[in-house]
């Protein structure tokens, strides 16, 4: 019995499996030797190749499954990605896979099931890859000089509702609520999973104008999502790529303000790889992207991460004028005004931005000031982000030379953090384990040290 589903589907909607056994298969072999990869590549199959296909066996060669990819797209009249036809993943795969901005939605989808592919078969050259500079830089000049092609009809065989998309959106919003609560590696994988079944598939899907739109702007925030928990989950050029082909899923969909949103995230993350003029510079491309539609709770978060970067290169002047436009914009919206994900960022974690940007200028009582507004006023919902910024609250008491509470905080910080998966929890206890160094000698920072033995995080 064959095993590999996909291509049994592709090869009986060609015609060449019609029930008649090895006649069928014979006829797929003799068209697979006519294609050009086949010839280009000198190589030849008959229907024992095939047999082998559809039992499972996935050939580890690009050209023979570009061969196969042809004799099926010649049948069928259209274009077949690499991921249709349920080969798994070939044990190399090319380093640059994501980096590129898809220029086509069709070529987003096919390198966003790729990269699901390779994660869920831990392809080294993907999983544990660095950021690239500059890819951060070529997708935030792609998505705002809007050179991506228009969204088509689909040319797959299943018609698409707004029920899938009311689904996608339902999964999207249950696994942000783990990754918020858990950290980013606890469901990380299973989101993966569920992406790799549903998200090429619906995608390639044909439906109306409206419901692709939908579906296009439903796939960029869910991708976006798996780049958030790679990310948090310290696999930063996965993430990043993820990123990358979500900014290209919003842009088909002419989803202005979740690009947007996408290109403040990939900010984000740039500042905590320490590239921050970079972020810097992708925070203002996001609100340079929005100004005709300027929605004002989302340029109050652009400017905010343009604040973040900058406090980390010591641009004092310039961060003052950052954090001051985020309030300024803040204080402008209506609650409930803009896009339902931008939700959770209220009073607190304005307050816990401002935070991190003070500590991070050496101002140790202005941050202890936001910092303990941010956690005073805190819903609780974002375990996280208390967990984060307690410990900015920790790091400025110890800057300010208050030891025993820096120590203090950080123990309760611990207690909310310890059940969270997350690598960024880890940079922030270094960040406060390089601050004790200098109170080494001190009791406090003795008994702070014995008491955290038994801490995950500490230890």
């Amino acid at each position: 019995m064959p095993t590999n589903e996909r291509l049994v589907a592709l090869m009986t909607e060609a015609g060449f499996l019609d029930g008649r056994g090895e006649i069928g298969r014979k006829k797929f072999a003799r068209a697979v030797n006519e294609s050009a990869a086949a010839r280009a590549a000198g190589k030849r199959f008959n229907h024992t190749y095939v047999s082998r296909w559809l039992s499972g066996v996935s050939p580890r060669d690009y050209a023979t499954r570009d061969a196969i990819r042809e004799a099926l797209a010649a049948r069928l009249g259209r274009r077949i990605s690499p991921d249709e036809l349920g080969f798994r993943s070939a044990l190399s795969v090319s380093p640059d896979l994501g980096l590129a901005y898809p220029y086509r939605p069709d070529d987003g989808v096919g390198s966003v099931a790729e990269l699901l592919d390779a994660d869920l078969a831990g392809v080294a050259a993907i999983g544990n890859a660095p950021a690239n500079v500059a890819a951060w830089h070529d997708a935030s000049m792609a998505w705002l000089v809007g050179s991506q092609e228009q969204l088509g009809s689909g040319s797959g065989p299943k018609k698409v509702g707004a029920s899938d998309v009311e689904r996608l959106r339902v999964m999207r919003s249950t696994f942000d609520r783990l990754d918020s609560t858990f950290g980013g590696a606890h469901a990380r994988n299973a989101l993966v999973q569920y992406l790799r079944g549903e998200l090429p598939r619906l995608l390639r899907a044909s439906g109306s104008t409206d419901v692709r739109v939908a579906l296009f702007s439903a796939a960029g925030e869910s991708t976006q999502l798996a780049a958030w928990m790679s990310y948090d989950a310290g696999h930063h050029g996965l993430a990043q790529r993820y990123f990358i082909q979500a900014l290209g899923f919003a842009d088909a969909a002419d989803d202005r303000l979740l690009a947007a949103s996408i290109l403040d995230a990939m900010s984000h993350q740039a500042s905590f790889l320490g590239r921050y003029r970079e972020a810097a510079n992708m925070a203002r491309a996001a609100r340079l992207g929005t100004d005709s539609i300027g929605v004002p709770i989302l340029t109050s978060h652009f400017y905010v991460m343009e604040a973040r970067a900058l406090a980390r290169t010591g641009d004092a002047e310039s961060c003052d004028r950052a954090m001051g436009a985020a309030v300024e914009s803040f204080d402008r919206h209506n609650p409930g005004e803009g896009p339902g994900w931008i939700g959770y960022f209220d009073a607190a974690e304005l307050a816990a931005e401002l935070g991190h940007c003070n500590r991070d200028l050496g101002r140790p009582d202005r941050a202890i000031e936001h910092a303990t507004r941010a956690l005073d006023s805190a819903s609780g919902d974002y375990v996280r982000s208390d967990f984060f910024v307690a410990m900015v609250l920790a790091d400025a008491h110890l800057d300010r030379g208050d030891v025993d509470e820096g120590c203090r905080v950080a123990t309760g910080a611990f207690a909310v953090g310890e059940g969270l998966e997350s690598a960024r929890c880890q940079q922030y206890v270094d960040e406060f384990r390089q601050r004790l160094v200098r109170y080494r000698g001190s009791s406090e920072v003795r008994d702070f040290a014995a008491q955290s033995r038994s801490s995950r995080l500490w230890t």
